[in-house]
């Protein structure tokens, strides 16, 4: 969580500017609120970093990869290329706009491969959810390449990975429109809250209406606005975007810490036999908020893991047993639990999703473990940090050669 480990006077003085006005909506009563307008703020912050075009704050990040997928005109039927390693919103956003989700294999940059996807595409194929894993990016030279030879859409969820860039392009504006999470545990929070950008007009204008309801926020009157389109209620609230103007200012000062703090863990870990680390196809792009190890394979991983809890290491996941970012645990969607019918239900499914063959993704996933990087670790702290690691991977290793 290194946004809120700064949270501080400036997400206060954010917060009651809106406290002080009462308006806590982000459209209309333009009087009352005294030109305290967050929600715009908030997008123009995520626009100066990004260099998008357009930026559309919503609820979540969750609602922000749907609008994205809705605003790219990914609908009812259609079949799209989805990662089963990502926080199941992206597959669940596409699941509820009646898409059809196709699992391909990732590789190590923990993101969909050139070849899962290429593998993946058929004549149905209408578009890829490419999600950004753990602060890194996708191989896009080669995904990119892919999506002209067949003329698909791409939306990418970097919910993971707001300042991630690719060859000096932010992740998030390859596509035609992507998405970033501002929940508790990003690189900047606004407690919840997900923005959408895109460098198409039309797709923003989509965005923005679809996520009120349909209204074309054209006028001074609410309640006259016309609906050129149906939508639905994915709004930010003024205070949640409060919280992400501040937050989002701070981004530039995190992510130099981000990155200096994972060298340091990184040039330490190196030393350690065992240990590699998650491929990144741009390092330079990377926004350090993950340091992503790979162990020798899945034993060898789960043998660390019990050597990091009994050592009393926080702060890390093992992906391959996580109930909500693996497909491994997702059984209420292999079994369409649903609430009420899915278009996925109704329609032929164009995978058997309890008899996925993803070996490459079971082998990759298995073997990682990932620490979240905090921006206010001193160096004590990470040598302390890297030494229980080195010995704890050491420890496991070398269990497995006695047996």
């Amino acid at each position: 969580m290194p946004g809120t480990e700064l949270f501080g006077d400036e997400e206060r003085k954010e917060v009651n500017d809106v406290m002080q006005t009462g308006i806590l909506m982000r459209y209309g009563h333009d009087q009352q609120r005294k030109n305290h307008w967050k929600a715009r703020e908030f997008e123009a912050e995520v626009q100066k970093i990004t260099g998008a075009k357009y930026a559309h704050a919503v609820s979540s990040g969750s609602t922000a990869v749907a609008t994205a997928l809705a605003a790219a005109g990914i609908g009812a039927g259609d079949e799209v290329i989805v990662p089963p390693f990502t926080f199941i919103a992206s597959v669940e956003a596409v699941l509820f706009v009646g898409a059809l989700p196709v699992f391909a294999e990732i590789d190590e940059t923990l993101c969909l491969s050139v070849d899962g996807i290429k593998k993946a595409i058929t004549p149905k194929t209408k578009g890829i959810c490419l999600v950004h894993m753990c602060g890194g990016m996708a191989d896009m030279d080669g995904i990119m390449e892919l999506c002209k030879q067949h003329n698909l859409i791409l939306v990418e969820d970097a919910g993971q990975a707001f300042a991630a860039s690719y060859k000096g392009k932010q992740v998030g504006l390859f596509g035609k429109t992507g998405s970033y999470s501002f929940d508790f545990f990003k690189i900047a929070t606004a407690g919840e809250g997900g923005v959408l950008v895109t460098n198409d007009a039309q797709a923003y204008k989509h965005a923005e209406t679809y996520s009120d309801h349909g209204h074309d926020h054209i006028g001074t009157n609410r309640g006259m606005e016309q609906h050129p389109i149906l939508g639905f209620n994915y709004r930010i609230s003024e205070l949640n975007a409060a919280v992400g103007v501040a937050q989002t200012r701070k981004v530039p000062v995190i992510l130099e810490k981000n990155r200096k703090n994972k060298k340091f863990l990184i040039d330490e870990l190196s030393k350690t036999s065992g240990i590699s680390f998650s491929r990144l196809p741009d390092p330079a792009g990377d926004s350090a908020t993950f340091m992503n190890l790979l162990l020798p394979d899945t034993e060898s991983a789960k043998r660390v893991v019990e050597e990091l809890n009994k050592a009393g290491v926080g702060g890390f996941n093992y992906w391959f047993t996580n109930m909500y970012h693996f497909i491994n645990q997702w059984d209420h969607l292999k079994n369409m639990q649903t609430a009420s019918k899915l278009t996925v239900q109704i329609v032929n499914a164009p995978q058997d999703y309890k008899k996925l063959e993803l070996p490459k993704t079971q082998e990759v996933i298995g073997r990682l473990i990932s620490f979240g990087i905090r921006c206010t670790w001193t160096e004590q702290e990470m040598k302390d940090l890297a030494g229980k690691i080195s010995t704890s991977v050491t420890k496991a290793l070398k269990t497995e050669l006695v047996k």
